[in-house]
């Protein structure tokens, strides 16, 4: 008994936790250093952005190839896209009732002449880049085979994926071993992962610190009402929305976040979802989701079902029009929800993507002035940790259901990694993650 409990410091969310306060304490106490911090955090996120592109690839050609069926691609890949719509468009309504009723930017009476519009420049150049619709799905496609993994383009990655497992589906029992050095690699990856998840304490840590170090405790109080507004509202929206959608999955909201806690502290403290998309993975599957689903699931809902990211773009874009005495009607704010259910899809992979799609929709509808995006720079990392949170779980849940709705998510597995993680001898055994064999 006293060697488990002794070992309650080697729990990786008490790490990380305990790295998220040591880091906002140095950023309060010793703001200069704690803004010098950030290449740690961004060094975490990169030792693990780098093994993104094999481990979706190899996920999701395994999980088809296996799946030996064609016509089930493409029917979760139906049943994915809608579920998607559906909860992104409900919460972009309810950041757009929010921040109606609680006008968190009425009376601050800023004028546009007095904002530096340079301080947004890079960002409207970003958004500009984005291009249209169009340009967006030719961009599905890459250029070569290998270009997909050189940029590490997910939608392209899975692409390639879809149409590699589909390829070795036809090609039949010829194409096994094959399939067998994939899962082999697949398995090494996953090894890479858990030594560089040791890491995750200092990414977390680091990016806390520079937050804090950089923008200040003083940046939170003068735009506090909004910040308050954003997190009381990603808040709800994970109680009753995705908790609800968790109820009928079979799987408690409670009981996902406690086995999600890891993921969700290392998002909390890097502001990144991608830095914990492996281990999410591992863990969807080993809570008894099917393989082939995961690999299609979660990697696609990384762009098409950021839910953090839909209630902080209306919310935001809804208080620049507010804090600038720009009039809005019913009209104008129905047109601008239209422009939001395009652009919100396209931002993924590109750093401060909310930023950039927030950016990219004023400047398609201008009844909004752009320049007002100066007043969210100062707060827009704060808020990010909000949205990155939310769209973590929003797509951790999504993929139990659409697992759950397709028949492919085993509960009595989940309640026996549930029941696992709430004994107390396997809480002092050291976590293993890797892919379903």
């Amino acid at each position: 008994m006293e060697t488990t409990k002794s070992r309650w410091y080697s729990q990786l969310y008490i790490q990380v936790l305990i790295g998220i306060v040591i880091g906002g304490l140095i950023g309060y106490l010793e703001p200069a250093i704690g803004a010098t911090l950030q290449p740690f955090a961004d060094g975490f996120i990169k030792l693990i952005k780098m093994l993104l592109a094999p481990i979706i690839f190899g996920t999701v050609v395994v999980g088809i190839a296996k799946m030996g069926d064609i016509k089930e691609v493409g029917r979760i890949g139906v049943k994915a896209l809608i579920y998607f719509e559906i909860l992104s468009t409900l919460a972009l309504i309810i950041g757009l009732v929010v921040v109606n009723v609680v006008k968190p930017g009425v009376g601050m009476n800023i004028n546009t002449n007095t904002l530096d519009a340079s301080a947004i420049g890079k960002y409207s150049q970003a958004a500009q880049e984005q291009g249209g619709t169009v340009d967006f799905l030719l961009n599905i496609i890459p250029h070569t085979f290998m270009d997909a993994f050189a940029k590490g383009s997910m939608l392209q990655v899975i692409l390639l994926s879809v149409l590699m497992g589909v390829a070795l589906v036809q090609m039949g029992p010829t194409s096994k071993p094959l399939i067998n050095i994939i899962d082999l690699f697949l398995h090494g990856l996953f090894k890479i992962v858990a030594m560089v998840m040791r890491l995750a304490p200092i990414g977390a840590g680091a990016g806390m610190a520079f937050t804090i170090g950089k923008y200040g405790v003083g940046t939170l109080l003068s735009l506090g009402q909004l910040l308050i507004a954003l997190y009381v509202t990603t808040l709800i929206f994970i109680v009753v929305i995705l908790g609800a959608v968790a109820r009928w999955s079979g799987l408690p909201l409670t009981q996902f976040l406690r086995y999600f806690k890891d993921e969700i502290l290392v998002t909390l403290g890097t502001c990144s979802t991608e830095a914990v998309l492996p281990r999410m993975m591992a863990k969807l599957e080993k809570l008894g989701c099917k393989k082939s689903v995961v690999g299609m699931v979660l990697p696609t809902g990384y762009t098409f079902n950021a839910d953090g990211t839909c209630i902080y773009l209306t919310m935001a874009a809804i208080f620049v029009a507010q804090a600038t005495n720009t009039p809005l009607s019913i009209m104008d704010q129905l047109v601008l929800l239209g422009v939001l259910l395009l652009t919100s899809k396209g931002s993924a992979g590109v750093a401060g993507a909310g930023f950039i799609t927030l950016a990219a929709t004023l400047t398609t509808i201008h009844s909004i002035p752009l320049v007002g995006l100066v007043l969210l720079l100062g707060i827009d990392r704060f808020l990010n940790e909000a949205r990155a949170v939310t769209n973590l779980i929003g797509n951790g849940i999504g993929t139990i259901a659409i697992a759950k709705w397709d028949n492919s998510f085993d509960v009595e597995t989940a309640k026996r990694e549930i029941a696992a993680l709430n004994n107390e001898k396997a809480a002092g055994k050291e976590e293993v993650y890797a892919p379903q064999k």
